[in-house]
């Protein structure tokens, strides 16, 4: 706060004024003590808190006012809105366009007293419409992104003045989150910068929640034939094989492709490398694409693709393709998601016997433990939400967001409300049937409606989303690797210099890479040729970015 001190030609008033303002300051603190309680005054924009409402303050600390931080009170006693840019989920769509006018949503204000005017990005233009934000410097207060892929990465966005160090809010603010920060150090470190400015409320997921994508099959086709699910590399040429001879498969193995065919380093494992960069068992960054064994991995997908066992448009499926292969009998095997695929499909397979089961990331040898596969880390950047410069009341932003960390935040943004969406169980929060056995809606529409699928909240221990036992089995099944210590994390950064360097050299690496994996796989591209393209890539500056990523992940490790 600043004072105006002008004061030569009125010092002799001041002096009076500064004798008035003593007398009613002692007045007025007479009267505060007498009142109790009961006491609000001015808070300077503040969140005012009265008793006899919920306290799901679990944390420690003393606010900004003097007031204790473990007191958090819900609902907050305000008439304060602010606004709240994110992406809405998919589903949801279907029965509301905007998460204010939801079952979840409108819990979500009743039990935090705070109506938040939510902002959503048009779908598939999130990245987009978040630039031009940015570039306008019309920013909401808070705002939900996957900050790590900000430019310079988070400090960077401190520094441009668009998000602010959450520090001291967090301490004097949030207790629920300074709590579960202080017990674990593997997640603080997580989620604060290299210089140790917590930058974002995490999305923090559970045991269970951080594999979530793997290979699968159709389980009712393997039994047909009497084939086991497949294990190794000569194991799936065999599987696919039969797919594609003995039910007419067209395209026996597909996957979606997003600038890559998504298969999460299925097949690449099996020969020690990736897809991308990753840490080898030396803990040193590496670029897949640069080890020799990658040519091999190129010479399968090209065998592959030549008998007819990939996609013969594997560069164009997108999702609704996807759908439209494992559903009408044209793929017998992918690599996707376990909610929103496995899940999916099985829930809206119409033909009878239609199964499907979860198979191992691939190996070479009978017996090995997968190199890598899918793993996130319990930290998701991808769900985290800021607070920006342009907040009129980052007080008032960062209670709101405490809530969800609370006890009971945690079983509304998880479970959605009681007596409708889940029920207690010996204890236990269970979602109800009409969750997860609507005659009208799949269960991911109604946990749309009903829940947060993705956000600024700590995943309860006893979620889980699986409505069938095939994706319980699959998960045991896709952990089973050695990910964990071959993933790069997605949320080193970079310095501001290092990202613009990073930016400039992988955006040209990474259109002649897909351009020549194409290439490679469909054949009209002779493998002779690989060295060629190793060398080009070498050309372009990949080893300043191993050097640059090395770096950051030496940076994370000392945090």
């Amino acid at each position: 706060m600043t004072m105006n001190r002008n004061s030569k030609k009125t010092r002799s008033w001041l002096s009076v004024a500064m004798g008035i303002v003593l007398v009613l300051s002692l007045a007025l603190s007479a009267c505060s003590n007498n009142a109790g309680t009961g006491s609000t005054g001015n808070t300077g924009g503040k969140t005012d808190t009265t008793e006899g409402k919920s306290n799901s303050g679990n944390g420690e600390g003393t606010g900004k006012d003097g007031g204790d931080a473990s007191q958090s009170v819900y609902p907050l006693m305000t008439d304060k809105t602010f606004e709240y840019w994110g992406a809405i989920n998919g589903n949801l769509i279907t029965f509301a366009t905007n998460l204010a006018d939801s079952p979840i949503g409108k819990a979500i204000a009743e039990a935090t007293g705070v109506n938040v005017k939510y902002i959503h990005p048009s779908e598939g233009q999130g990245v987009e419409q978040f630039n031009l934000m940015i570039a306008s410097s019309k920013l909401p207060d808070a705002i939900e992104y996957t900050w790590t892929d900000y430019p310079g990465g988070p400090e960077k966005a401190i520094a441009d003045g668009v998000i602010i160090p959450l520090n001291d809010l967090i301490d004097q603010y949030a207790p629920n989150l300074k709590k579960l920060l202080a017990s674990d150090p593997e997640l603080d470190k997580m989620v604060k910068t290299d210089s140790g400015q917590y930058y974002a409320f995490p999305m923090v997921r559970n045991n269970a929640g951080v594999v979530f994508r793997g290979p699968m099959l159709r389980k009712d086709w393997l039994d047909e034939l009497g084939l086991e699910v497949p294990e190794t590399v000569d194991d799936w040429y065999n599987v696919l094989k039969a797919f594609k001879e003995k039910k007419g498969a067209a395209a026996p193995f597909t996957a979606q492709y997003a600038n890559r065919m998504n298969i999460q380093d299925a097949f690449y494992g099996a020969y020690h490398t990736s897809y991308d960069f990753y840490i080898d068992d030396a803990g040193e960054v590496r670029y897949g694409p640069l080890d020799p064994q990658f040519k091999d991995v190129l010479s399968l997908f090209r065998k592959w693709y030549s008998e007819g066992l990939i996609d013969k448009d594997f560069p164009i499926v997108d999702r609704k393709t996807l759908d439209k292969r494992i559903l009408n009998n044209e793929a017998g095997a992918t690599v996707f998601l376990l909610g929103g695929g496995m899940g999916g499909w099985l829930e809206s397979a119409t033909e009878e016997g239609f199964d499907l089961i979860g198979a191992p990331y691939p190996v070479l040898k009978e017996g090995e433990k997968p190199f890598t596969g899918q793993r996130d880390f319990k930290y998701n950047p991808k769900a985290s939400v800021a607070v920006t410069t342009s907040s009129k009341n980052p007080e008032l932003v960062v209670q709101w967001l405490d809530y969800a960390y609370s006890e009971e935040g945690s079983l509304l943004y998880n479970f959605g409300i009681e007596g409708e969406s889940y029920e207690m169980k010996d204890g236990i929060p269970t979602f109800t049937d009409m969750i997860l056995k609507n005659d009208k809606y799949t269960s991911q529409q109604m946990l749309s409606q009903y829940t947060i699928p993705n956000g600024p909240y700590q995943m309860h221990e006893n979620k889980s989303t699986n409505t069938y036992p095939q994706q319980d089995e699959a998960v045991k099944v896709w952990a089973n690797t050695d990910a964990a210590k071959h993933i790069l994390p997605a949320f080193i950064t970079p310095t501001v210099d290092e990202s613009k360097q990073v930016a400039q050299i992988m955006t040209e690496i990474g259109t002649y890479y897909e351009e020549m994996f194409i290439k490679f796989v469909m054949g009209d591209e002779s493998l002779d040729n690989y060295d060629s393209f190793v060398k080009q890539i070498e050309s372009m500056g990949i080893q300043d970015v191993i050097r640059i990523k090395q770096d950051a992940l030496d940076r994370y490790n000392n945090r």
